[in-house]
């Protein structure tokens, strides 16, 4: 029997595999507001067979926005846009999603990638930015300011108001953006966070923002309710985070309920060095699993069935993310599926395609 394809529990969310699509910027909102491209977007992902869909980075408020097109969930407004959307997809899928609550910090305020990603000067729609300390992000020309305790304090709470919306939007589970160098991130590594308060200098000053956005999300969703983090397992640069910092920060997640961790890497720092290729990421996936215990999503360049299936199956993560790959082949799960020899869900307006050769494939 295929593991790729075998059930799995986070918290109270009965997932039918272990393939997650991971969350993808769009960049296609207005004002924080879901479009018909999120119509489109997701009601395709949502017939893949993948067993949990993640909506984009969505942030808690204006400024965490990396982009002005970000989706965000700070609003009526934007709460009555992203429930159509929502409505539309649950409507033919029954295929549980997800978000992930998110601040940009100093990363935010840039243009769409097809449009050069740069900082967008205050003219061009930008904004100021905000960080742990003004340090800047080092491809960006303007430098943030440093977040003062209200600040904190108030991005906390807005973490925790979208956490609510996102729960009577029938969001199945929450996953808070602690990686690629946004703003969690930027207070977890010592390269972004020169601050000489509580929460800067030791790992536990460090992790202190982070933690605490946790609590107050984990305080306001019912019990059993999934929620957990997305982190980047290193900084790929010496002196950095690292899985060691990562390790401690996981185990103090799952001390406070947190129900999963997604292992990503790097995007804090320019001065990042990636060593590319298939599975690069898994073993910081495999070493946080190994040394917790917790629920463990791991992603970055897995592209081929077999490959899914023996993460899964030797246990170096619990569930395997899909982004990129899955945008290029929307139909991953069907094909993973047919090449092990496991059924998966398909919508029945298309069980006619089943090919004659996999006359079990859909269940």
């Amino acid at each position: 029997m295929s593991q790729l394809f075998s059930p799995y529990q986070l918290g109270n969310l009965a997932l039918a595999n272990r393939i997650v699509i991971a969350p993808m910027c769009q960049y296609s909102a207005e004002d924080g507001n879901a479009s018909d491209w999120h119509v489109i977007h997701l009601g395709n992902l949502a017939l893949s067979g993948a067993a949990l869909l993640f909506l984009e980075a969505t942030a808690v408020e204006p400024d965490g926005r990396i982009s002005p097109f970000d989706l965000g969930l700070w609003s009526d407004e934007n709460e009555a846009a992203l429930a159509k959307v929502l409505d539309s997809a649950h409507r033919w899928s029954d295929m549980p999603i997800g978000v992930q609550l998110a601040h940009a910090g100093r990363k935010a305020s840039v243009d769409r990638p097809w449009k050069g990603g740069h900082q967008l000067g205050l003219n061009e729609g930008g904004w100021t930015v905000h960080a742990p300390s003004e340090v800047g992000f080092e491809s960006y020309p303007r430098p943030p300011r440093s977040l003062t305790g209200g600040d904190i304090a108030r991005i906390v709470e807005a973490f925790a108001a979208s956490a609510q919306r996102a729960v009577r939007l029938g969001l199945a589970a929450i996953e808070l953006h602690a990686a690629h160098g946004y703003l969690m991130h930027q207070f977890l590594s010592p390269l972004s966070n020169r601050r000489e308060d509580e929460y800067g200098g030791s790992l536990e000053n460090r992790m202190r923002f982070p933690l605490a956005v946790f609590d107050a999300v984990r305080a306001v969703v019912p019990a059993g309710y999934p929620v957990g983090f997305r982190i980047s397992g290193t900084d790929w640069v010496d002196g950095g985070w690292d899985v060691e910092q990562s390790i401690a920060f996981s185990k103090a997640a799952k001390a406070r309920g947190a129900d999963f961790i997604h292992v990503s890497s790097g995007g804090l720092s320019a001065a990042q060095k990636i060593p590319l290729g298939p599975s690069y990421q898994v073993p910081l996936a495999r070493a946080v699993k190994e040394a917790t215990g917790v629920s463990t999503i791991a992603v970055g360049l897995i592209t081929e069935p077999e490959q899914a299936e023996a993460i899964v199956g030797t246990g170096e993560a619990d569930l395997v993310g899909l982004a990129r790959g899955i945008l290029y082949d929307p139909r991953w799960p069907w094909h993973a599926a047919a090449a092990l020899g496991a059924s998966v869900k398909a919508p029945n307006q298309y069980l006619r395609s089943q090919p004659r050769q996999y006359s079990k494939l859909f269940a």
